[in-house]
């Protein structure tokens, strides 16, 4: 392969983007384990594991588990990293290929994939994530994981294998599509941690508009590097799960393949370094190709690109066109609000609880549509947060659509919510009307209402003689309710609200009834 690469010119000046060769691609893999014996390194962030791989029982030895991450991000294109072929998803097989991209004869490059992998574009950062401790949402912490490269490249070609005619057919519409490799530090120790980083590097990647980030469709891959040991011993050989594409079923592939090499070891046998598969309907991982004394890749310069040249603002040359060079200070001024400040911001302006901003962010949209809701309405933010996490996002779950997709607009769902907010109707009314909003078009709440007859009762005076009559024909349930009985008040609720067709307020029913009941 050929690798254009970031090397270092000048400290805290000047960046050259070149290409230099040699090397191995398998041995930049995330160094978390090995197929010898070997100490652990010094990670670039220290911290604790969330937990260890398994809690051992009495007299038995523990084992920790070490995982490291390199993920695939198809950079937002609508063209491939060297071709003028277009980008998408679902156009049909080999429909999207250029000369280049099939590297017929008499075009370069001639069928071998372009990456950064030696010098690359950014090294040694960090990123912050948070992880549930305990079955609450509000047992979280934060944890890092060290960043320790992030680099461009070229995307393969994909094959199709088709078990029943025993033939493997390639589809070349991803070959050349731009990525963007980050290769996280094997400080993490389980599945949990390992989902929750790579929902957090998601939201930022669409954030910045790097990527779109669909997972479902392949525009995020994530190889997962897995090895255990016993606390205070070499790291253990590690094996590699290939193209996870969701978080959960990332959680699943590295919780399986933990307890497997634990399995493996306890009875007598030995971990293999191989490439791994995860079958999702199985639930487990199984053997793709053994990695033992093999070389994957090789590496060759590509001398057919020229320099990029990154400056920040002390080096950045005098009289230089600022649409001719980049500027590293100028991009990091323009970037746009990072979601670990976006929950801050609505925990703080909203007084919301830390978990439902997450909630909020790990939708595509839902964030937008609550701020779009928000500006719209008088209801108060908690109920507005409640309407949109559980009524709104449940009905999208249960119609598997996106928040794009939804029926019901926010300017909708704001007025339905003044409607409950100004106590014109109950809470069942409400969820009677956005029942009826999902279902058909061209109507606003109001009208729903109107034409349903679901206001509430605003004739107190009425509603004094209706409760007062209930009490009147069930002796009986009136006893029950002075000698204790919790639930008897709320048979009387439930017979006044049906005299009233669902038209009054359960709470001024029960304060009228209490009155009624203490004089």
């Amino acid at each position: 392969m050929a690798t254009p690469m970031l090397r270092w010119c000048c400290p805290g000046r000047r960046w050259i983007f070149a290409g230099i060769g040699g090397g191995s691609r398998h041995g930049r893999g995330v160094p978390t384990g090995s197929t010898s014996s070997g100490k652990r390194g010094q990670s670039s962030v220290a911290q604790q594991p969330l937990i260890t791989a398994q809690k051992p029982r009495k007299g038995e030895r523990e084992w920790a588990a070490v995982v490291g991450l390199e993920i695939h991000a198809q950079i937002a294109s609508n063209s491939k990293l060297f071709s003028g072929s277009q980008v998408d998803f679902a156009a049909p097989p080999n429909s999207l290929v250029s000369f280049f991209d099939a590297s017929l004869p008499g075009t370069l490059p001639a069928g071998y994939q372009i990456t950064q992998q030696r010098l690359p574009i950014a090294v040694n950062g960090s990123l912050a994530y948070s992880v549930c401790v305990g079955q609450r949402w509000s047992q979280m912490v934060t944890r890092t994981v060290g960043v320790k490269q992030i680099q461009l490249e070229q995307d393969s070609g994909k094959s199709l294998h088709d078990n029943l005619r025993s033939q493997t057919l390639i589809d070349l519409n991803r070959a050349g599509v731009g990525l963007l490799e980050v290769v996280l530090e094997p400080d993490m120790s389980c599945g949990e941690e390992a989902a929750a980083a790579i929902r957090e590097l998601q939201l930022i990647l669409q954030a910045l508009g790097t990527s779109q980030a669909n997972m479902a469709e392949g525009q995020l891959r994530v190889d997962a590097n897995i090895s255990v040991h016993h606390p205070g011993e070499p790291l253990g050989v590690r094996t590699e799960v290939k193209n996870l594409n969701s978080a959960r079923f990332l959680a699943k592939a590295i919780d399986y393949e933990i307890q497997r090499q634990i399995s493996e070891l306890e009875n007598g046998g030995k971990i293999l370094n191989e490439t791994r598969s995860f079958d999702y309907k199985l639930g487990c991982t199984v053997p793709m190709r053994d990695k033992e004394g093999k070389q994957d890749y090789r590496f060759m310069p590509e001398p057919n690109l020229p320099p990029l040249l990154l400056y920040d603002s002390g080096s950045l040359p005098t009289g230089a066109d600022p649409q001719q060079v980049i500027d590293i200070d100028q991009l990091r001024e323009q970037l746009p609000e990072l979601p670990r400040v976006t929950r801050e911001k609505l925990v703080r302006q909203y007084g919301m609880r830390p978990e439902h901003s997450f909630a909020l962010l790990n939708e595509v949209g839902l964030l937008e549509f609550f701020q779009n809701v928000m500006k719209e309405t008088r209801a108060e933010p908690k109920k507005v947060t409640s309407w949109v996490l559980n009524t709104f996002l449940g009905f999208l779950k249960q119609q598997n659509l996106a928040v794009s997709e939804s029926p019901v607009t926010p300017s909708a769902l704001a007025e339905l919510l003044d409607l409950l907010d100004r106590k014109a109707i109950s809470s069942s009314a409400a969820k009677q009307v956005f029942e009826e909003l999902w279902r058909s078009k061209g109507k606003t709440p109001a009208q729903m209402v109107a034409e349903k007859q679901l206001e509430l009762m605003q004739d107190a005076e009425a509603l004094e003689l209706l409760c007062r009559s209930t009490l009147e024909t069930h002796p009986q349930v009136v006893t029950d309710v002075k000698k204790g009985n919790p639930r008897a008040i709320n048979k009387l609720i439930g017979l006044v609200r049906r005299a009233t067709l669902g038209r009054a307020d359960p709470t001024v029913i029960k304060e009228v009834l209490e009155r009624q009941l203490s004089s």
